[in-house]
């Protein structure tokens, strides 16, 4: 039934935790809304013959169910709402049908005249969720979100001075994962942004915050998968910048700790692009901070050393001193390691680390999904295999792994 154009959306908040939802199409749109809907605990159902390769990470992490196919009628059958968003116009048209059928509120991408529910410009600032409905007017809802959310942030509920985006690109560190620990600077670039290259390792929540005209380009590298090659990346970011769009580059933890920030940033050089570079809270120390380790303890650890272990330390690509760190007395953080931390301990217990010593293997820090798997040298690599641990990951190796609250030295 059609309504008159004057005709106002009831705003609700909708409890999903447990409840199946729909979500028909794993696209941009998709990998936008996602996040928010697992972050609400729903039950969600993707049907979709190929998805970008972040969404196929929340798949893999099963996060989510995926089954590898196209729409079919019955597929929001229980379902308490839909996400309809394939790149078919007709079976959008039949799932939008049936959802009316079904009495299930459904929002279409290609479509909000015909859907039953419109997805809010959404915010979350000090502990509140900010959403904004404006009807058809999906800029301005973002514009008055984002005045919301930053007079909430700063105390002062004051809409702050329209920016003018600034021109080039900004590499900015995300932090370990958790949205509210990108830096303030971030989060401004962030917003001012017209295209966003983000990596599966960034606050991916804070890609639902950004207006619908933001460009979102895909470079998830997910471990032992398919992956966006860095010459791809260097090229889109000279593209759009050329192209005179304020460019955001998106990375997990800080740009310049194994995030190849710095071969972006001499390519960029290399086409007299201007490049800011936004410092990012690393997952070396936020990470372990997150389990309750200081990757520093008075009396037990004076130092701690950072390695990637991306390679097998008898791989001649290895730049690696492994005899040199199995020496060190204190702490060690190993990024990247999951795969290779079998053939790691040995490495270090061969070279005279003590197979005692403990070890603390955090996965997903600061996020929802954080877990934490103790063991020791000897026993890491079976663990870790046991207890099915996924990148990302890191491991932290030394007597701080045993300092807690109730530790007095």
């Amino acid at each position: 039934m059609a309504e008159p154009a004057h005709v106002a959306a009831y705003p609700v908040g909708l409890r999903l935790a447990g409840r199946r939802v729909v979500v028909l199409g794993a696209g941009q749109v998709a990998q936008r809304r996602l996040p928010a809907l697992l972050a609400a605990k729903a039950d969600v159902l993707l049907v979709s013959p190929s998805a970008t390769p972040s969404v196929e990470a929340m798949a893999d992490a099963g996060e989510l169910r995926w089954e590898r196919r196209r729409y079919r009628d019955g597929d929001l059958d229980g379902a308490w709402y839909a996400l309809i968003s394939t790149d078919d116009p007709a079976a959008n048209e039949a799932a939008s049908a049936e959802a009316e059928a079904r009495r299930v509120w459904a929002v279409r991408s290609d479509d909000a005249e015909a859907a039953s529910a419109w997805t809010p410009a959404t915010g979350r600032a000090a502990g509140v969720t900010v959403a904004v409905l404006t009807g058809r007017d999906p800029r301005r809802s973002a514009a008055v979100r984002d005045a919301v959310v930053e007079g909430l942030r700063d105390g002062s509920l004051a809409a702050p001075h329209h920016r003018t985006a600034a021109k080039g690109v900004a590499l900015v560190g995300g932090g370990p994962g958790d949205p509210d620990l990108i830096t303030v600077r971030g989060r401004r670039l962030l917003a001012e942004a017209d295209v966003v290259i983000a990596d599966r390792l960034g606050p991916r929540d804070l890609l639902d915050e950004l207006p619908p005209h933001v460009e979102i380009i895909d470079a998830a590298k997910i471990p032992y998968g398919r992956f966006m090659a860095q010459e791809a990346i260097n090229n889109a970011l000279i593209q759009h910048a050329k192209a005179g769009k304020a460019v955001v580059r998106l990375k997990g933890g800080d740009p310049f700790v194994f995030g190849r920030g710095m071969e972006e940033l001499q390519a960029l050089a290399e086409h007299g692009i201007p490049c800011t570079v936004v410092p990012g809270i690393s997952s070396t120390i936020s990470v372990p901070a997150a389990a309750g380790i200081p990757v520093t303890h008075r009396g037990v650890a004076h130092e701690f050393t950072v390695v990637s272990g991306h390679v097998a330390p008898d791989d001649p690509r290895s730049l690696v001193d492994w005899e040199a760190v199995a020496r060190l007395r204190g702490t060690l953080v190993l990024l990247m390691s999951v795969e290779k931390i079998g053939a790691i301990a040995e490495t270090l217990i061969g070279h005279g680390r003590s197979a005692d010593t403990p070890v603390a293997v955090v996965q997903e820090g600061t996020t929802a999904a954080q877990r934490r798997v103790d063991a020791t040298l000897a026993t890491v690599g079976e663990r870790v295999r046991a207890e099915h641990i996924r990148p990302p990951a890191v491991i932290v190796i030394g007597d701080v792994v045993t300092v807690g609250p109730d530790t007095h030295r």
